[in-house]
This record gives C-alpha cells, structure tokens and sequence, in this order.
C-alpha cells in the first residue's frame, strides 16, 4: 500500500428526518483529533430537515445533498459505500446520522493501515441504548467482543464469522481508496442484509480492532429504514434468515477441509464453542457438530433451520450477488 500522506477522509452521512441527531454526529466529526476529513450528508427528507442543520454547523467540511427522488435508507446507506471518489479521498467511512464516532476515530484506524500496512479496518463500536431518549446510555461491552478478537483475519477467515453473527457493521468499517472490496451492495434488500452481504463481499485481509471508537444507536422502534418495504414484518424477517442461512452455507462449502474440522476451536474467533455450533446447526450443516449441543438445543435449532429454510426466499439478486461475489474472490471458484 502506497504511503497516504495526506490522508483526506471521506465521511459518507445518510440522513433522514433526525436533525438532533444529525448534529451530534457531525460535531463529532469536528471534534476529531485527525481534521483532514470532507463529510457529504445525503439527505433522504423530502423537506430537507438537515439542510439547516449542516449551514448551522459553520464548517465548509461538511457539504450537503438532497436526496431527488427520495432513496429510502437502505438505497441511502448502500450508496454511501460506492467507490466513486470525487474529492480523490485516501480513506473512507459512514456514520449514519444516529451513530457517532469518538475523537481519535479516524487517527486511529489510519494509523492501523499504514502500520499493518491493510486496506480495511473493521473497528469495535458501542451500543447506544435507548437512543433518542432521557434514558439513553452506553454499554459496557463492544458489539465484536463475543465474535472477535483483535487482530488481521484473512479474507476467508474473516468470512467465517457468518457461522456466528453479522461480521460487519456498518459504522465500524474504515477502508482506503485501494481497497479492493466491492462494498456497494448495489441490488434492492434491507439495511441489515446488507451488513451481512458485506462481509461476504470482502475479498482482503481485514484487521478487527477492538478498542471500541464508535457508537451505534439501538432504536429499532424509531428506525424508517425499511419504511419503503411492502413486505410484511413477519415475511421480511423469514426472507431475511433464509438468505443469511444460504450464505452461511456457501461460506462452509467454499472454506477448506481443514477451516471445516477446526471451526469449533479455531482461535480467531472469541465466540464459545457452543456459539459456533448453535450457528453451524441452525444453517442445516455438518450434523455431526450438533453433538456439541444439548439434544433438545440441537433438535430446537434443527427445526428452526428447517422452518427457515421452507418458508423464507431469496431472490434472482441475491443469487447474482453470490455468484458475482464468489467468482471475484472467494477460494473454490
């Protein structure tokens, strides 16, 4: 990796509807001990609610778009992830308006890519509990600390992390202009398959640091990110497993023998052994894991799978996205 001198951050800023909390974030991003940083909020409100937020901040860093037509959040949030670069960044992120970041956030991943000499990092966050209200709080615990641990995690390694949880989250991911990670989603799915979507796609060495450094807002109840879905809660949540289901299977079919045999202890991952076998058995894989289970646990797990696998879909996207994906850099292709 080429030396980045400079350093501009390109921070990307979906907004909808929230200007108090689009102001904190922003004025985080001003609070940064490293200021070489442009901030582009995409605004997705019909009446602009974070135009005046943005003039009021004072600071010409930060620019500002209207969304025309409107894009809904997770069209907004995915195309906060494009490669274009227009302002010729060396670095990039997304801080969603309801998530902020601490002050050495940026100082501290550059530090990591030049040090490790890597394209991605994927950075620990806290929760915000109860956001958006009097009784909001911050956890004590990183939302990585049950799945990873701190270190570089090659690409098919880091992709295991699907057997276990989300691997990606959003607002924890830093990556530079070399990044050869096609983190764009780019087909119509909900805002949380695409974090899972995003840690299939990664095709490099990611290092996982888990000193926490940003803050993710758990306000589900308050959340329009999926507002412009048809669908029911009920059949978003089935189609939602199923495809987390079918890429977890993929992830075990592309990983080697030996990753296969070694998955329970592999000392990557922070997460028990029972974890990883719960996750591997509500997948409908390799049955002989489940005998690390309970036998009810494992027949509980088995028939959730199997009602997943059922009634949830994916669709034609999704299996374009797979194979895509698959073909420019997954291993057995």
């Amino acid at each position: 990796m080429r030396e980045l001198a400079a350093g501009l951050v390109h921070i990307r800023t979906p907004t909808y509807k929230r200007p108090a909390a689009l102001k904190r974030a922003l004025q985080t991003m001003i609070d940064q001990t490293w200021q070489n940083w442009i901030c582009d909020v995409y605004d997705d409100d019909p009446a602009q609610s974070g135009r005046a937020v943005c003039e009021a901040m004072g600071d010409a860093r930060i620019r500002y778009t209207h969304n025309a037509p409107q894009l809904f959040a997770s069209r907004n949030i995915d195309a906060c992830f494009t490669a274009t670069n227009p302002h010729r960044a060396d670095y990039f992120c997304v801080v969603e308006d309801d998530n902020f970041i601490l002050p050495t956030f940026c100082a501290e991943n550059i530090a990591l890519c030049r040090t490790h000499d890597i394209e991605i990092v994927l950075r620990n966050q806290l929760v915000e509990h109860a956001s958006a209200t009097d009784r909001a709080h911050l956890s004590e615990k990183g939302v990585l600390d049950d799945l990873f641990l701190e270190g570089l995690y090659e690409a098919h390694n880091f992709r295991l992390s699907l057997l276990i949880g989300i691997g990606v989250s959003n607002g924890g991911l830093f990556w530079s202009r070399n990044a050869r990670s096609q983190l764009e989603i780019q087909y119509a799915c909900t805002a949380t398959l695409q974090e899972y979507l995003r840690t299939f796609a990664i095709a490099e060495p990611v290092y996982v640091a888990m000193t926490p450094l940003a803050v993710w807002a758990e306000n589900a109840e308050q959340t329009t990110r999926n507002a412009e879905l048809k669908s029911s809660y009920l059949r978003r949540e089935l189609d939602l497993k199923r495809s987390i289901q079918a890429l977890q299977r993929q992830v075990w079919h592309d990983a080697t023998p030996a990753q296969r045999a070694g998955f329970l202890t592999n000392p990557l991952f922070a997460a028990s052994a029972q974890a990883r076998a719960q996750g591997i058995t509500k997948a409908l894989l390799a049955p002989g894991i489940a005998g690390h289970l309970p036998p009810r646990d494992a027949w509980r797990l088995r028939s959730r799978g199997l009602a997943i696998r059922l009634l949830g879909r994916v669709t034609p996207e999704f299996n374009s996205f797979v194979r895509e994906r698959a073909q420019a850099g997954h291993p057995g292709h």
